[in-house]
């Protein structure tokens, strides 16, 4: 978990032919945590009947070994739940599970569709009815609404007809389904192990189950995973790619490889080095934000050879929520989850490494407490990412641009704020120099250059929607 106010979007895993599918989905969603904590769900399929289980919660707390025991089967996909678009209740948790005139399917979905609105519209008025107000029960809808052909041709229709974000698993009684928009806005891997079929948002997921990448879901492709096998086809086309810039800066993990088999910490690090490179300055002791600015902090020191060191503890086990006390203790909300160590800090003049600065309200929190907990002489804060002057309507829940501080001050306006001695935030430039072919990213939240368009006038109505 962070400490600002940008939150993880989803994670989807997905298994065909291993006779523990449920076990391994719940390995697959544990290692996916980070993508999303409020809430998971599994479906399996016996080849006969799906099987759903779901809880607001955290992955281990909900799944015990006696629940998995209710998802048999070989085939099952996972979900862990941030919520970007309707809200954090029960009914809004995934897999989604439906039945209609083809049989009985389950859909899991990463990402955010920019027409959701106007499609639940549509098909309210030709008589469905919802049950969730989650963006991706439109998907279902659509698929059930189909009058063309066959299962696949239903999919396809319906895929093509959203507009946004998607990397979508979907569950049948004997197959698994795998499609990603042709933007490839969100990560999406196949693996192998054991003989049988596993896809995950990142190869983390793939890592802790011992399976082998085999490669991306390519934008635009559907996969189907069946007794036959692999069945590729690229039914979606787009004007270009739009990768999500930020899973390399914030919401992948460091171990996993994605778009493309570009590594996140080698990312990252590199990020530290060019931040580096654009804004010395004199100091005794380079420190991260934990946990994800620890790799741009590593590599700031490197390049600027000011000692790395651990000025801030994080305590990894804070939960959702707890109790705070009726006193009036400064910062507690960040000091519960960071301390500073006050020993290394003491006169120092330190720089300390972040990924993003959202609202700012953290960073000035931070801020403080190096200088009042730490004794720091001295504290420039240094950002591996540009400025966010833009809310994500792609899967990340962010603030409003209202309450992006970037988008309405200045560089030394914030560094007011934030009480900073320096404050240097990462060029565009400098992050489209390191991420390979960064032509093919998403930037909107950097540059306002959305790649994925708004229906009409929707664009201020979204912001309030995904609030």
């Amino acid at each position: 978990m962070k400490f600002h106010d940008i939150h993880e979007e989803c994670g989807v895993f997905g298994v065909y032919g291993h006779p523990e599918a449920s076990n391994l989905t719940y390995l697959g969603l544990y290692a996916l945590q980070h993508r999303g904590q409020e809430g998971a769900g599994i479906c399996a399929s016996d080849g006969k009947h799906l099987h759903l289980d779901k809880s607001m919660g955290l992955v281990a707390d909900i799944f015990s070994e006696k629940r998995l025991k209710k998802l048999p089967g070989h085939l099952a996909i996972g979900h862990n739940r941030y919520s970007t678009a309707g809200s954090s209740v029960l009914k809004n948790v995934q897999p989604i599970v439906a039945n209609f005139a083809l049989g009985s399917l389950a859909i899991a979905h990463n990402g955010n569709l920019v027409n959701a609105a106007e499609l639940r519209e549509e098909l309210e008025k030709e008589g469905a009815i919802f049950q969730s107000t989650s963006d991706s029960e439109v998907i279902v809808h659509l698929i059930a609404h189909s009058k063309i052909g066959d299962f696949y041709e239903r999919v396809i229709d319906a895929v093509k007809q959203v507009r946004g974000a998607f990397s979508l698993l979907i569950l049948r009684e004997n197959e698994l389904i795998a499609v990603r928009d042709p933007y490839g806005v969100r990560p999406l891997s196949l693996g192998r192990v054991d003989g049988a079929y596993v896809i995950a948002s990142e190869t983390c997921a793939l890592d802790l189950i011992s399976a082998e990448y085999i490669r991306d879901i390519e934008p635009g492709e559907l996969l189907i995973i069946n007794e036959h096998g692999l069945n590729s086809m690229k039914p979606l086309n787009a004007p270009r790619l739009a990768s999500c810039i930020f899973e390399f800066i914030y919401f992948s993990r460091p171990d996993s490889y994605i778009f493309g088999r570009q590594n996140v910490n080698d990312i990252r690090k590199k990020l530290g080095v060019q931040l580096a490179k654009e804004s010395h300055v004199d100091a005794d002791l380079v420190i991260p934000v934990p946990d994800s600015g620890v790799p741009a902090a590593l590599g700031f020191s490197e390049e600027s050879r000011i000692p790395f060191d651990f000025g801030l503890i994080r305590n990894h086990y804070v939960g959702r929520t707890f109790i705070e006390p009726k006193q009036n203790i400064r910062h507690f909300g960040v000091k519960i989850k960071l301390n500073p160590v006050r020993k290394l800090l003491e006169g120092k003049r330190v720089i300390v490494v972040d990924d993003s600065i959202v609202r700012g309200t953290t960073s000035k929190k931070i801020v403080k407490m190096l200088h009042e907990g730490g004794g720091a002489k001295e504290v420039h804060m240094r950002i591996s990412s540009p400025p966010i002057i833009g809310p994500c309507f792609y899967g990340i829940d962010t603030p409003t641009r209202q309450e992006l501080i970037a988008s309405t001050y200045k560089t030394e306006e914030i560094r007011k704020y934030i009480t900073a001695d320096t404050l240097e935030y990462l060029s565009l430039e400098g992050l489209k120099g390191i991420v390979p072919e960064s032509h093919n990213f998403c930037t909107a939240c950097f540059d306002n250059n959305y790649p994925i368009s708004f229906p009409g006038e929707r664009l201020a109505q979204m912001e309030l929607f995904l609030k």
